[in-house]
């Protein structure tokens, strides 16, 4: 019988839905065991508010979490100062960097297959004095590797980047060699170990309009990306671009594509956003974990009206599972 997979859900900012999420989850049975990373006392709080009939009980590392319909496995984590929906508190940001630290490290030593994580403030982090710029640099800190990757995904479309969250004035000049080389060399092996893809098919965006037309738009593709892409064709990688943009989301190139390389944030992802809203998921590369997460922010004016959609939530957890399934496949055939 196949071992279940063991994911670690952090509830996010207090304030936000992602408590809700948690506990709307927990209604219907589930076929991953999940563990809810938070505060027990911001979970009931939620519960009493919105009505919801929900049994918590503490998790431990080793236990099986409960997977019935109306029960919810906590691991839970001190330090949340206010339980108050739709009203932020920055008393409240070390819990939550504790709760996403707790995650990952249990991640790490083997307790949990992966984690999911509810949307986070930034800005009230910050403002606790705290210097945080978001999930993804924070696990790559914690985690101690050099470089990771953002890519979101729907079941039918991935998108991963070359750069994330830079002004446009800056995008050209952080497209180097080494990074570009790094991204794409991250990408292929993770849709390899994370998703059992044998030899993906990936399409590369130029980064000017028509690919930069010959070097009349632009020379980056000329000095910068199709050099690149040689140098990684020749290391078995299988690559098609650079490819105008605004004709390589289409049937014709999708349809033999497992993933799209963007070289910038708002190249890629409005398509992906446009064509799966509410059920993408955020997943980063580069890391030794399994990491996804919903596609939304925190939602301050929907917390505790029980209005707040869990789809993304669902597809952040099923891609989770599989994620976490491929790796053992992946781990298990190294070690054959």
């Amino acid at each position: 019988m196949t071992t279940p997979v063991i994911l670690a859900l952090t509830a996010g900012e207090p304030a936000g839905i992602g408590p809700e999420l948690c506990l709307q989850l927990a209604l219907e049975p589930r076929q991953a065991g999940i563990v809810v990373v938070a505060c027990k006392t911001l979970l009931a709080d939620r519960a009493r508010q919105l009505g919801l009939a929900v049994e918590l009980h503490d998790w431990h590392p080793g236990q099986t979490p409960d997977t019935r319909a109306g029960h919810v496995s906590v691991c839970h984590v001190e330090g949340c100062a206010s339980t108050v929906a739709g009203r932020l508190h920055a008393g409240n940001s070390q819990y939550v960097l504790d709760t996403l630290t707790t995650a990952a490290r249990g991640c790490l030593n083997g307790d949990f297959d992966g984690m999911v994580t509810a949307p986070v403030h930034k800005g009230v982090i910050n403002e606790a004095g705290i210097a945080f710029s978001g999930h993804t640099e924070f696990l790559q800190e914690l985690c101690g590797v050099e470089r990771v990757v953002m890519m979101l995904a729907t079941e039918e479309l991935r998108v991963a980047l070359v750069t994330t969250h830079l002004p446009l004035k800056d995008v050209s000049a952080a497209i180097t060699p080494e990074r570009l080389t790094q991204v794409t060399r991250i990408l292929n092996a993770d849709l390899k170990t994370f998703f059992g893809i044998e030899k993906p098919r990936i399409l590369v965006a130029g980064l000017n309009p028509h690919a930069g037309e010959g070097g009349h738009l632009g020379r980056e593709e000329i000095e910068v990306i199709e050099p690149t892409l040689d140098k990684l064709r020749a290391e078995g990688i299988k690559l098609t671009g650079p490819l105008p943009a605004d004709t390589l989301f289409t049937p014709h190139w999708l349809d033999n594509a497992d993933a799209v390389l963007a070289m910038y944030h708002d190249q890629g992802l409005p398509v992906l956003k446009f064509q799966g809203f509410g059920r993408a998921v955020n997943i980063t590369l580069g890391l030794p974990i399994v990491r996804t997460s919903v596609d939304h922010g925190t939602a301050l004016d929907l917390a505790g009206t029980g209005k707040a959609d869990a789809g993304s939530l669902h597809t952040a957890i099923r891609v989770g599972e599989h994620m976490a399934r491929c790796r053992r496949a992946a781990i298990a055939g190294e070690s054959s």
